[in-house]
């Protein structure tokens, strides 16, 4: 179990790949945890927007949509790399999901099947997402490519987790896709190179 690490600590962790990073309005203050609690954090989730532009897809994820208030991550990766911190706390990301899969995700084992939505994630999951409409068609540029890789391994090292604690919503929560156009285990398999 892991305590989140302050936010001037991931700032500088997500500094150090050397992606740029964009701060954005009071993100360090802008939470949901008036919910509930955050933490201990587990792992990193990667998702995907449904979005296309990088101001419309970082004021959509800074302020939510009707019925799903804001912060939606902590952090979006444009289509050009680049990381936009939106906020830092609970955040409306991860939604209900399994708890077998945070079972498994905690002892870094692969993970089963998500065929439940009886566990909170939104406590326990740093959440990145990256701008693309999901549609199998909309292309990954490399640069986010390599900053998604880049943030997650960041994360992952700071805390002292292995490539298993990075998951995809679709892994987590029954229905849903994301990310879609590239697979976890792909993106798992860099992030375990980078780790090395």
């Amino acid at each position: 179990m892991a305590p989140p690490m302050s936010a001037d600590a991931f700032l500088d962790t997500l500094r150090s790949t050397g992606v740029r990073v964009v701060e954005v309005g009071d993100w360090r203050e802008h939470n949901r945890n008036h919910k509930g609690p955050w933490g201990p954090v587990h792992g990193v989730m990667i998702h995907h927007t449904v979005t296309h532009g990088a101001e419309h897809t970082v004021r959509l994820c800074r302020d939510g949509r009707p019925g799903l208030p804001g912060p939606l991550c902590h952090g979006i990766v444009t289509k050009d790399g680049t990381v936009h911190l939106v906020g830092y706390g609970r955040a409306n990301h991860a939604g209900l999901g399994d708890d077998d899969v945070l079972r498994a995700v905690i002892a870094e084992k692969a993970l089963p099947p998500d065929n439940e939505a009886n566990t909170d994630g939104n406590r326990h999951f740093y959440g990145f997402e990256c701008e693309n409409l999901g549609d199998g068609a909309d292309p990954w540029p490399q640069a986010q490519l390599d900053a998604i890789e880049k943030v997650a391994a960041a994360v992952c090292r700071r805390h002292g987790w292995s490539e298993r604690s990075v998951i995809g919503h679709a892994e987590w929560q029954p229905g849903k896709a994301d990310p879609r156009g590239f697979t976890m285990a792909w993106l798992r398999a860099r992030v375990r190179d980078r780790l090395k």
